[in-house]
């Protein structure tokens, strides 16, 4: 057989058994297997063997959820939360996230923390978003755990805890989270729930700024400049902090706008200088105008 021809074949024979599966999940939807409807709204969701149709995932979703499906729920929360299939409705999203979250999702129960913490469609409760990221972070969802870290550090909907805060960065980071990645290298950096381990602090830093996450990237930069947990290395300073300033690090913009001033890690630019530090200043960058006034770089300009 022509290798052209069996190819065709396997694509029919694809499409058929796609095309039957369908029709069987549509079938015990219509009966009303809950767990038929949630997949099939996941089919229209994502236009598996069947066009993309948001409405009638949406429809099958909600049949799906107030039978008690605990994932149809949380995609639900989703619909209504980004207005996919329906008009935005952070209520009833906070509603279908809450139903999801207490039947043990751990996904919803970290987007549940979050509504709770920046008051999307509920008040505002730190207690209770503590409370949640919690419960998801104890089954391993990394976001939640660097969240819960964060509330630790802060002592938001809870006591203080640099330890704990730690513990919970580690957790998280450990999983390959950037955010986290970056949190602890921070914790590592200045000691806070655990020895200062400058080494440490750039190898998490590392591991953050590779990711392209851009605080990290302009903190991985600053441990070159001066040498902490390595060599100084001013050029390997300015690859990092040009990377960080280009993703519209505040910090970075104005760091970098120095190096250019001063030529370190790159040749002087006084015109790259005053770019930079006026990027920094439009991104809300508080040292920017004594930066700038104190190296007069509006004559740069």
């Amino acid at each position: 057989m022509k290798q052209g021809t069996f190819l065709i074949l396997t694509l029919l024979l694809t499409h058929f058994s796609s095309a039957q599966n369908f029709n069987e999940v549509n079938k015990s939807a219509e009966k009303g297997d809950a767990t038929a409807q949630y997949n099939l709204g996941v089919m229209y969701y994502d236009g598996e063997a069947t066009s993309i149709d948001k409405k009638k995932a949406f429809d099958w979703f909600v049949k799906s959820a107030e039978q008690g499906n605990a994932d149809a729920q949380w995609f639900l929360g989703q619909m209504y939360h980004d207005g996919e299939g329906t008009s935005i409705d952070k209520k009833k999203a906070f509603y279908w996230f809450k139903k999801s979250a207490e039947q043990g999702t751990a996904d919803a129960q970290a987007i549940i923390g979050g509504m709770y913490y920046d008051g999307e469609g509920t008040l505002t409760d730190k207690e209770k978003a503590f409370y949640w990221y919690q419960k998801s972070a104890k089954q391993g969802l990394d976001l939640a755990q660097n969240n819960l870290g964060s509330m630790y550090l802060n002592g938001e909907g809870t006591l203080i805890d640099k330890e704990k805060a730690f513990y919970w960065y580690k957790k998280s980071a450990e999983q390959g989270f950037d955010l986290a990645q970056n949190n602890l290298g921070s914790m590592y950096l200045n000691g806070e729930g655990t020895l200062i381990d400058k080494e440490k602090a750039f190898y998490w830093y590392k591991k953050s700024a590779e990711q392209g996450f851009a605080e990290a990237q302009n903190n991985f930069g600053m441990m070159f400049y001066f040498g902490d947990g390595t060599l100084t290395d001013k050029k390997k300073a300015f690859y990092w902090v040009e990377k960080s300033a280009e993703q519209g690090n505040a910090k970075a913009q104005c760091s970098l706008g120095l190096m250019y001033f001063g030529g370190k890690g790159t040749l002087t630019d006084k015109k790259k200088a005053a770019f930079w530090v006026r990027k920094c200043y439009e991104n809300g960058g508080e040292m920017a105008k004594d930066i700038w006034n104190s190296l007069n770089l509006y004559e740069y300009e």
